[in-house]
């Protein structure tokens, strides 16, 4: 090979060659890595300004593009381009960066430089300006990642006014701290009011300021967290307090409850020992043995809602313990969108556990395959558990995307946005959902009721206690667990509705989850237990209504929350609101529902799985006689074995009875007495010697059980002299019927 001199290029040095351009290839890449991918800028390097949205400071939800305001673009090519979103969860949120326009270099300050000027404002355009400045709007900006906020203008009283008048903020000075080659601080100040009036062209310019600092670069995002308001000693205060009223009321309900329920057993346990047989007269949560395991109305129903409950409580623990170990993978408030995409991928991934939980419940009640056959309904049940919740958000969020396209916001879903969805919930969601059917059904599905259900279902008592009624048990139950919660809920809405509220106090969150699921299983057992023992058999459905009515009393505080701790006015603003919260207390009605249910359901099992029931003790599931009578077939091969040999063969000759005195009870006249009973079979023998029956003396008294050899001694007596007993009553073959049952007994 030959270079352009006409020198030959030895093989080593193409080899260096090639060596020298990977580094030059690897420089390159290491150069064009360096930005906003992994924060890290070269001195003068562009650092991009993103424009987000805009709209009123008090309405969190009514977000507008923000060139949906006429602010004039610079003349620059990236202007108005639209970022790269990150993910799913970032368009779901309503986040639509776009490339400001304005010119930032690292660590360059800027004194004061012109942004645009835009045309001469048109009736329309003055008029969007004065109703932004009129109702407080806001624009947020992003840079580096990191959001700033600012006011587009002020409502301001002019001396010579009657009214308020609107002036513009037309200059921006951003003030930016770094920390080597890293971004650490930007905030964004608003300056320069210009009043709106038609007709006038308005000229925008803005100034950067570059400081630098020692803080590092992981604790840029402490800035934006409001530690004196999620960590207040009211906060601290109201989870000690709920965790420490949850300990004390969960131990005083068991502790009542374990107690009434052992005087119960007590009770029926001394009644069915006391009482004659047919005479009893019992009451309470015993008497329903029979149809306290009976399938629930509107069952397939009941068994989407029990599977999606489940699937909901699981997807809240994972969502919330995700968002807890956010120092090991980064905070979720770091990432637009991160929590809304961490919901979408749980809840796809969860699908599995709503058809597991609905299919072995579903299959439980159909124990034999012939009525499972003409019964069953179990691909509906799989169909209806698939579609129930996600039916209620598609037609929420249809009806508020109505109403955002009227409004032309930035929470318009597009179609784009929609064939997503649908294509995760066609070929995630469904799939493992139908798998967790199937395994239900053949893993778990087996039905384990402790009794037996009746053929016919028994009728309700006519007279109720007040206390067992569900006007009173629905909304009593649910009461407690919102109590235990409705602190945390200020803290979620606050940060939820508002816009420079992050919440990260996710250790809370999942403490305050696990208080809420054990209260509200402790006090709907209770509410079942009241229930049962007023003999009302209906409790499934009435566990889950009591269970969820927590989510009755969060949206009653939802409703609180909006009219007394809010500015928020509008159509659109309330039927967000109102919609996202409609759909949360929902799902937190199925979820609690479902968690009350199992509590309820573990509870009846146990206290169903050891009583008498008509002189039956009921012991895991079998009956305790049956039990013994397989005891007992266990040994009937062998003394069958003893019959056939004693009826093969010959008995041996048999002497003749002795004259026995009453004086005699010799061990020998015993041996005798009893080798002959033995051969011939003397039945009053064994049946003394078994049941322990009394024989009849010379007064005609009845005589108390008696041992064989008592008997060896009364019959010396009946053949003493003046002994009236009859000889055949004693003799081995007198009864030989009851001969053959006495050997087999022995």
């Amino acid at each position: 090979m030959r270079a352009n001199h006409g020198r030959l290029v030895t093989p080593q040095g193409l080899w260096k060659m090639r060596c020298l351009l990977l580094l030059a290839l690897l420089a390159g890449i290491e150069r064009a890595e360096a930005g906003e991918r992994n924060h890290t800028y070269a001195v003068y390097s562009k650092v991009p300004l993103y424009v987000n949205k805009v709209g009123p400071y008090h309405n969190p939800q009514e977000t507008y593009p923000y060139f949906a305001l006429p602010f004039c673009k610079p003349q620059f090519s990236l202007a108005g381009k639209l970022k790269n979103t990150a993910g799913l969860g970032e368009v779901l949120d309503g986040h639509e960066l776009r490339d400001s326009g304005i010119q930032i270099t690292f660590r360059k300050d800027v004194s004061m430089q012109e942004i645009c000027t835009t045309e001469k404002l048109s009736k329309v355009d003055a008029g969007k300006f004065r109703s932004a400045v009129r109702k407080d709007y806001c624009y947020s900006m992003y840079l580096d990642d990191l959001p700033i906020w600012s006011m587009v203008g002020n409502m301001t009283a002019m001396p010579q006014r009657s009214k308020p008048v609107a002036m513009l903020y037309t200059h921006r000075v951003f003030d930016i701290a770094y920390n080597g080659n890293r971004v650490y601080q930007v905030s964004v100040a608003s300056g320069k009011p210009v009043e709106v009036k038609e007709g006038d062209a308005v000229t925008f310019t803005y100034s950067v300021n570059w400081h630098e600092t020692d803080k590092p670069f992981e604790q840029r995002w402490d800035e934006y967290l409001d530690n004196a308001f999620f960590e207040h000693q009211i906060h601290w205060f109201s989870i000690f307090n709920s965790f420490m009223m949850v300990i004390f009321l969960c131990g005083l309900v068991f502790l009542i409850l374990i107690r009434t329920v052992r005087n119960d057993f007590a009770k029926y346990a001394r009644e069915e020992e006391e009482a004659e047989p047919g005479l009893g007269d019992e009451s309470g949560w015993k008497q329903l043995h029979g149809d306290v395991f009976r399938e629930p109305p509107h069952l397939m129903l009941f068994s989407a809602l029990y599977g999606t409950g489940w699937q909901l409580a699981v997807l809240a623990f994972g969502v919330i313990l995700y968002a807890a170990l956010g120092r090991f993978h980064g905070e979720v408030y770091e990432e637009r969108g991160e929590v809304t995409q961490s919901v979408l991928s749980i809840y796809s991934l969860t699908s599995v556990v709503a058809g597991y939980a609905s299919g072995s419940y579903y299959r439980q009640y159909f124990n034999t395959p012939r009525r499972e056959m003409q019964d069953s309904k179990w691909q509906q049940t799989m169909l209806f558990t698939i579609l129930l919740f996600p039916g209620v958000i598609v037609g929420v969020v249809s009806f508020l995307n109505i109403i955002a396209m009227s409004y032309s916001t930035s929470n318009v879903l597009s179609f784009t946005v929609v064939a997503n969805l649908f294509l995760i919930w066609i070929f995630i969601s469904f799939p493992l959902a139908v798998i967790g059917t199937l395994f239900g059904r053949h893993w778990g599905g087996k039905n384990t009721f402790p009794c037996r259900v009746n053929t016919y279902p028994r009728d309700l008592p006519e007279a109720t206690p007040w206390y067992a009624k569900w006007y009173f048990v629905i909304p009593a139950t649910g009461l407690l667990p919102f109590g235990s919660i409705f602190i945390e809920m200020y803290f979620i809405f606050t940060s939820f509705w508002n816009y420079n509220k992050f919440y990260y106090v996710y250790g809370f969150m999942l403490l305050v989850y696990l208080i809420l699921m054990v209260v509200t299983i402790c006090t709907t057992v209770v509410a079942v237990y009241f229930v049962l023992n007023a003999e009302n058999h209906k409790w499934q459905w009435l566990s889950f209504n009591a269970a969820g009515s927590t989510a009755v009393y969060v949206f009653a505080y939802a409703v609180y929350y909006f009219y007394f701790k809010t500015s928020m006015k509008g159509f659109l603003q309330v039927a967000f609101y109102f919609g996202y919260m409609s759909v949360f207390c929902i799902g937190l009605y199925i979820l609690c529902g479902t968690v009350g249910v199992a509590g309820s359901m573990a509870f009846v099992r146990t206290i169903y799985m050891n009583i008498k029931v008509r002189g039956r003790v009921v012991l895991f599931g079998m009956p305790l006689r049956l039990r013994r009578l397989l005891l007992r077939l266990r040994r009937l091969p062998l003394r069958l074995l003893r019959l056939l040999l004693l009826l093969l063969l010959p008995p041996p000759p048999l002497p003749p009875p002795p004259l026995l005195h009453s004086s005699s009870s010799s061990p020998q006249m015993s041996n005798t007495f009893a080798n002959g009973c033995l051969a011939g079979g003397l039945a009053h023998v064994s049946r003394a010697a078994r049941t322990g029956a009394g024989r009849i003396d010379e007064s005609g008294a009845a005589s108390p059980a008696f041992p064989a050899q008592d008997i060896v001694q009364s019959a010396s007596a009946s053949h003493a002299p003046g002994g009236v007993e009859d000889r055949r009553t004693w003799h081995p073959l007198a009864n030989p019927r009851a001969c053959v049952r006495a050997c087999v007994h022995v």
